[in-house]
């Protein structure tokens, strides 16, 4: 890499690390950037995913007052996002990468309508829970469960967007705050992205210097993202939510059919 390409990817990983941990898409800033420096995509992506791990760790560490009394909640979560991340990376050398970017956009798409109409959906939920004397399950039950296995296995293969995903199941499944959830989002997106390059490690090319990159610039990004996420109010979260959704979805789609 040239000086200016290694000054890219390490402001790619602090601005990749800042919005991860706020709300997620990352890997749509770092990942064009690495194949601008003339990286092949599947080492651009074992690259980026070792090199975000830092970045997750570091907006969990950041959101750990809101993590505060979710030990059992993040146990449970978590073993499902190690299963579906060490699936997804698994998949990544086996299949295509047309296989996950068709479905990609679908799969943000239909997030965001959750996340949006998650309010009202919470709302009706509470009602109905209020009528038949019945009471949330704290830890989302085993249809989140699944859906997080899910959307950990294409966190494994790819991980952009893949926080917003995970926002958008628990917010439907999960009656807690949108603040609290993001910081269990933060570690479950650490679990995926160390599970998936760990198993890189063994199977796949790096580009260290990418990595070294990003992990620093991520890190920076980890904190600089809790310290501005854990003051938005719930409805300015949300909407940061689509908007990044949003620009993901677009991306997504011109980089698959552009």
């Amino acid at each position: 890499m040239t000086i200016w390409e290694m000054l890219a990817v390490f402001a790619a990983g602090i601005s990749a690390g800042t919005i991860n941990t706020i709300v997620g898409s990352g890997t749509l800033i770092t990942f064009p950037v690495l194949l601008a420096t003339g990286l092949p995509p599947v080492t651009a992506t074992v690259s980026n995913a070792l090199g975000l791990i830092p970045g997750s760790i570091s907006g969990a560490i950041g959101y750990r007052a809101e993590l505060t009394g979710q030990r059992d909640r993040i146990l449970r979560l978590s073993g499902a996002a190690l299963i579906g991340g060490f699936t997804g990376a698994t998949l990544l050398l086996l299949l295509p990468s047309s296989a996950f970017e068709t479905i990609v956009p679908v799969l943000v798409t239909l997030a965001l309508v959750l996340v949006i109409i998650q309010p009202r959906l919470a709302a009706a939920v509470q009602a109905r829970r209020e009528r038949t004397g019945t009471s949330a399950r704290p830890h989302g039950g085993p249809l989140l469960l699944t859906g997080i296995l899910c959307a950990s296995v294409y966190g494994g293969y790819f991980t952009a967007a893949q926080g917003i995903i995970y926002l958008s199941l628990m917010g439907m499944l999960i009656d807690d705050t949108l603040q609290r959830l993001n910081a269990v989002k933060n570690v479950l997106a650490a679990v995926v992205n160390s599970v998936a390059a760990l198993f890189f490690l063994f199977v796949a090319d790096f580009d260290w210097t990418a990595v070294v990159l990003i992990a620093v610039g991520s890190a920076l990004g980890g904190q600089l993202g809790a310290k501005v996420g854990r003051k938005l109010p719930p409805t300015a979260l949300r909407a940061l939510v689509v908007v990044v959704g949003v620009v993901a979805i677009v991306q997504l789609l011109v980089r698959r059919y552009g």
